[in-house]
């Protein structure tokens, strides 16, 4: 006895892939090793795709990925932050206490 052949759509669409799931990824890990500053650019990146993800009703198949590379882009862009904050106060606490005069 053989079965009847389906085909693969017999229990709902196939997944699908974000087209930008990877390249989020990859901004989000370099961005904690190598540069800090496109940080900002993966966070915003990851937001716009999450949201595209759950307006379209269907199943991705890399949304942790583009997740993962979200929370990577945040934590650079809050240590982007603090070290950008850390500088101003150094540099401000020089230029109050006359480090820079000769």
């Amino acid at each position: 006895m053989s079965y009847p052949h389906y085909g693969p759509s017999a229990y709902g669409p196939p997944p699908q892939t974000h087209p930008n799931g990877t390249t989020i990824l990859v901004l989000g890990i370099l961005s904690l090793v190598v540069c800090t500053f496109i940080g900002p650019f993966a966070w915003v990146m990851g937001n716009t795709a999450l949201r595209e993800i759950d307006e379209s009703g269907y199943y991705y198949d890399n949304r942790s990925a583009v997740q993962a590379g979200r929370i990577c882009g945040i934590i650079s862009s809050v240590m982007l932050i603090l070290v950008a904050g850390f500088l101003v106060l150094v540099f401000g606490m020089a230029l109050v206490t006359g480090g820079f005069s000769s």
